[in-house]
């Protein structure tokens, strides 16, 4: 599959995420914290106003999502989740591709919920 193939893919596979009404955001981002698919539901303004903070959490979590170091031990790292006073922040690395999706929610939001439906969205092939 060409790498236009797979941004489309995954831009539709956001998309059906988006749908979720707690959902905030959800984006494909490369190994570097580049937003290569997806983004905001529309008409929704990002909390972070900052184009650079936002870019810089991107890299932070694509490097700490794809780290390996204690995959023999404790199996590999299926998702990262952090809860905020004012959102929830959850990576679901690929680490084949060296991807990984990234989601923001709302604060309400059931974490292991949400980690269910995203996997069923990406593992459906339809």
């Amino acid at each position: 599959m060409s790498a236009q193939n797979n941004t489309a893919l995954y831009n539709e596979k956001c998309s059906q995420i988006l749908k979720e009404s707690e959902i905030r955001f959800a984006g494909i981002v490369d190994k570097n914290g580049k937003l290569i698919a997806g983004g905001f539901k529309e008409g929704l303004v990002p909390h972070e106003g900052d184009e650079t903070r936002l870019h810089s959490f991107l890299e932070f979590v694509s490097k700490a999502s794809i780290r390996k170091e204690y995959d023999e031990s404790l199996g590999p790292i299926n998702y990262l989740a952090a809860r905020r006073d004012k959102a929830v922040l959850v990576s679901f690395p690929f680490p084949i591709t060296q991807i990984l999706l990234l989601i923001s929610a709302e604060p309400s939001a059931n974490i292991e919920n949400l980690a269910k439906k995203v996997v069923k969205i990406f593992t459906n092939v339809n």
